[in-house]
Order: structure tokens, then sequence, then C-alpha cells
């Protein structure tokens, strides 16, 4: 039996509509990316991950790390190797859908930063035409200087973009608040109605959204020249699994 193909807009589709976290509860599951970096490494990357989340390229301070021989959601770390979980800025899709709020997964791509602002993509590879997570392609790539933007304010960063309707722009901007006070960052821009994002076209009636991808603080690691290997969307995790940054 043929096993049909998985494009990735549905595979977020199947994994948002999984989700179970309540914000308000600290209680749920969430969508996570597993990175394995080597056993010596672990500091200097959690020094990274930590630089990473204070200049606001990260999607939160949520964390679990694994050691050797460790499982997680069934994968058992190898010998010699540490495994990150970070929260993917999926879930952020997901907890605004159990608001009711309608959307679109676009894609996945590069932005460019100058002054610490967002200015485009200058890369887009579209969940509707890839099996393939984009953020994971384009960190194969090279395509990265998330080192550059954390320290100098200049550079090119991974980040996604979604449309929600423009009938639930205000609940919108309230859902994305509430999450900001409870230490959820990395929305890039919100746009306006029928307008395009960041050189990003949206659907009639539809807003963007763009936000910086989770595996960001990784993809730094790799620019640093440590050797990394990162699944984005790997699966989902209860967060009473995951500690906080300032744990490590």
């Amino acid at each position: 039996m043929h096993v049909p193909l998985k494009f990735t807009n549905h595979r977020i589709e199947e994994y948002a509509l999984r989700v179970t976290y309540r914000p308000e509860e600290d209680a749920g599951k969430i969508i996570y990316n597993l990175s394995l970096i080597e056993s010596r490494d672990l500091e200097f990357a959690l020094s990274i991950i930590k630089e990473a989340h204070s200049t606001g390229t990260t999607i939160s301070d949520r964390i679990r790390v694994a050691g050797p021989g460790e499982v997680v959601d069934g994968y058992t770390v190898p010998d010699g190797r540490y495994g990150i979980c970070t929260m993917c800025s999926i879930t952020l899709d997901a907890l605004l859908l159990q608001h009711g709020i309608p959307l679109n997964p676009i894609g996945g791509g590069i932005v460019e930063v100058e002054g610490r602002v967002a200015q485009r993509f200058t890369s887009m590879i579209l969940y509707r035409d890839t099996t393939l997570d984009p953020l994971e392609v384009l960190i194969s790539q090279e395509a990265t200087s998330i080192l550059d933007v954390m320290r100098h304010g200049n550079g090119n960063i991974l980040a996604n973009i979604r449309e929600c309707h423009m009938e639930a722009e205000s609940l919108m901007g309230i859902v994305l608040d509430e999450l900001s006070a409870i230490g959820f960052s990395g929305v890039l821009d919100v746009g306006a109605p029928n307008v395009p994002l960041l050189g990003v076209p949206v659907s009639p009636q539809y807003v963007g959204v763009a936000i910086v991808g989770g595996t960001n603080a990784m993809a730094a690691v790799k620019e640093a020249g440590r050797p990394v290997v990162t699944r984005a969307l790997k699966g989902l995790i209860d967060i009473r699994e995951m500690g906080y940054l300032e744990d490590y």
C-alpha cells in the first residue's frame, strides 16, 4: 500500500488541532522542535539560546534538555548527544485557532532585518508546495545570519507567516497581547487587511501575521560552527516536561 504524500500545510493543521495547551493553567500539549548537539557543546549552546531569547529572536523561554539515553516523545537521545526541545512557532497558530480565529499557514522563509526591524522576506517556501519543513531546508542551506542580528541588529533570520481573517483582527490583537504578557515573544509584524506583509501577499479579506521561527536559536548555534541536527515540527509534548531557560 502506498502512503500518500502529506504536504506541510496539512501537517501543520493536524498538529495544531491536537494542541491542548492552556497558557493560563500552564498545562496541555504544545508542538516542539528537537535539536541534537554534541555533549561537549551543551554549555555553549545554552549560552547562545539565552542570548537569542534576550534579543527577541525566539518564541518562548520554555526548553527541555534531554541527556544521552533519555526518551523524548518516544525518541531516545543517542550516546554522546544532548537533545534540546524548543517550542515550535506553530503552537501560536494552534492557540489562535482555539480562540476561534480562522487562519491559513502560508510558508516559512528568510527575513531581512535592519536596525532590529524586520524589512522583508527575501526567500519563501510555501507550506502547500513542500513535504519538508521550510525552516529545516533553509538552515541546511546556511542562508541565515542570526548571530549578526542578535549582536548587531542586522542580518537574516528564520520566520514564518500566516494569514488571519480580517473579521477576527481585533480578537487576534487581544490574544497576541495576552500571550506576550505571559512570556511569548517573536511576533515580527501584523499587516493590514488585503495588504502584503513584508513583501508576501495575503488573500482578500485576510491579515498577515509574521512570527520568528522556533529554530532560530539552534540555527545560531550551527552558525557558530557547532554540529546541530534540527527537526522542526517534531511532534507534541506536554508543557510540564519543559523547563525554563533560567533553570539552566
